[in-house]
């Protein structure tokens, strides 16, 4: 019996359990390790979020860094949906696009009042994004947004890396989502080394590093500055 989910055959693991055998490992676990990122990809963003939701702050958060997020993550799943990918190359895609959706909502919501300009954005979004996911575009035009969404994955962080270094603090920035970005990319650009990547894609999980890694030094270094403060006044 076949009854494949997400990559496992639990049809196999139910015919070992019905012959009372304890399933193999090759029942047991998805054919590829693509399935390990899109499992590890459900929980990325929640640190943040709950970070958010505990202290009812968004403070030190770039907003304009979260939106691109979204645009990034929206094209990368819906030019995987339309090359007819397996769900493990875009399953993370798809979990981070809608943890991205949720921060940005929160990020509004405690960002209050809005003005008229912030909201165009949202509903801009929700007037394309439908017909990008559904691959109702030019060719031509998808494979340029995707070529691009690289780009648009690079100046998402740089607004947030401004803040902080503006702020001179990285506010309500969570540690750990940061350090699972910075881990992925790193697990990223090992897969593409074995898996014999086009070069082009290597170098870009690379700058992705670079860039992951100095947030996550901002926020080391904003760490221990505050630290120090909170000695001082004691």
């Amino acid at each position: 019996m076949e009854l494949e989910i997400l990559g496992m055959n639990f049809g196999c693991v139910l015919g070992a359990l019905q012959a009372w055998e304890f399933p193999e490992k090759d029942c047991l676990l998805p054919p590829s390790p693509g399935y390990c990122i899109v499992a590890a990809s459900t929980i990325v963003k929640l640190p943040q979020i709950l970070k958010i939701l505990k202290h009812n702050s968004v403070r030190g958060l770039s907003l304009v860094s979260f939106e691109l997020e979204v645009v990034g993550y929206t094209i990368a799943l819906a030019y995987s949906i339309h090359k007819g990918l397996p769900f493990s190359a875009y399953g993370e895609f798809l979990f981070l696009l809608i943890q991205a959706i949720i921060l940005v909502a929160i990020i509004y919501y405690y960002s209050q009042p809005l003005g008229g300009k912030t909201w165009i954005k949202p509903l801009l979004y929700c007037a394309i994004a439908p017909t990008i996911i559904a691959g109702q575009i030019d060719p031509f035009l998808f494979e340029a947004l995707y070529a691009s969404h690289h780009a648009i994955f690079f100046s998402a962080r740089a607004p947030q890396i401004w803040t902080n270094y503006k702020n001179k603090s990285t506010g309500e920035l969570s540690f750990l989502t940061c350090f699972m970005n910075f881990d992925g990319s790193i697990d990223i650009v090992f897969t593409s080394i074995q898996e014999n990547a086009p070069v082009s894609g290597i170098l870009c999980s690379i700058i992705d590093i670079v860039i992951k890694g100095t947030i996550l030094g901002q926020i080391v270094l904003s760490q221990k500055s505050e630290a120090k403060k909170k000695k001082k006044d004691n």
